[in-house]
């Protein structure tokens, strides 16, 4: 039997699903209880669980993460809600120097399963630090697992993947995704590995590469290529870190050509790293240089003109044209 769910959806249900699979489970962050969340993932999980596991926290993000590492200290699985992107800066300091050291630091006796979920990317109007993207600087830091999360199946299985790890993970989810499409769900399937990439679209012509909320964008240019001949295998990269590489150099083996692309800037974004790796395993398949299509490097710009800023299904396809001009 299959539910029809929203990412939204799909994530409330992966996380109630935790919940009722480990008490040490609990959600922390500004708004998660009485509203359920400024995007109502956690609607009506206090409700269900009660106050103590899903708490309504100050609007202090290092707070938040702070008391989040304590818990892990004493055996809980904290799962932290910033409630967006660009909040998550007053925490840096605690996720880079005690979330992602702390395992190592203390030679493996102190774990630290926290699951920090940020609604990144833009595309849904807001004001200034609401439609950040920083997952680079995440997927830098060692000690940190960092995935995104680009469809409702995959909130739904990911985010309990996620929670059930022992590192800490950074949980990435596209803001503009939560309510925009619906998938069927089957809760009693095999569910791919977490930190594993995933073909979505096979092709022959180029290898298209995204994650997050570029992934759709991605399927919509394969999709429009198609009438004109051209055929793009579409990979959803689905983790960061570590990345899963072997999918993408199979694929590009096969196509000779690569496009990366990602809402974030360009200059040291994800992309680059994935072109360095696809061009050191691959470099005797390419046909062409491994490009990459993605945010001007520019602070995110008001409302009115990001859709000039976001990454488009033109600029995509445009990158595949130069691609294949090689």
């Amino acid at each position: 039997m299959t539910t029809r769910i929203t990412l939204a959806k799909g994530l409330n249900m992966g996380l109630r699903k935790a919940m009722e699979n480990d008490p040490r489970v609990l959600i922390m962050g500004e708004d998660v209880g009485k509203l359920g969340g400024v995007f109502r993932i956690t609607d009506g999980l206090q409700k269900d669980f009660g106050e103590d596991r899903v708490i309504d926290s100050p609007l202090a993000e290092s707070g938040i993460v702070g008391t989040a590492v304590g818990m892990a200290l004493r055996g809980y699985r904290p799962v932290v809600e910033i409630q967006f992107d660009g909040f998550v800066y007053p925490a840096y300091d605690q996720i880079v120097c005690q979330v992602a050291k702390m395992h190592y630091r203390s030679r493996g006796r102190s774990k630290m399963p926290i699951v920090i979920r940020i609604p990144f990317g833009g595309g849904i109007g807001a004001v200034e630090h609401h439609s950040e993207s920083p997952e680079a600087q995440f997927a830098h830091t060692p000690g940190l697992k960092v995935v995104a999360c680009s469809n409702p199946v995959d909130g739904y299985w990911m985010i309990q993947q996620a929670i059930a790890s022992d590192d800490p993970v950074i949980f990435l989810e596209p803001k503009r995704q939560y309510h925009a499409d619906k998938a069927d769900l089957d809760e009693t399937a095999t569910p791919d590995p977490l930190f594993a990439s995933r073909v979505v679209r096979a092709g022959s012509d180029c290898t298209v590469l995204a994650y997050g909320p570029m992934v759709k964008t991605a399927m919509a240019a394969a999709e429009a290529a198609s009438t004109d001949g051209t055929s793009l295998e579409v990979i959803d990269l689905r983790t960061l870190s570590p990345l899963d590489m072997a999918p993408v150099h199979e694929s590009v083996r096969r196509t000779g050509r690569a496009v990366v692309t990602h809402e974030a800037h360009v200059n040291l974004g994800m992309g680059a790293e994935v072109a360095s790796r696809i061009t050191e395993e691959c470099f005797y398949s390419l046909e062409a240089p491994v490009l990459r299509v993605g945010g001007f490097d520019t602070p995110y710009p008001p409302s009115r003109i990001e859709e000039d800023f976001l990454p488009d299904l033109d600029r995509l396809l445009d990158a595949v044209d130069r691609s294949l001009a090689f």
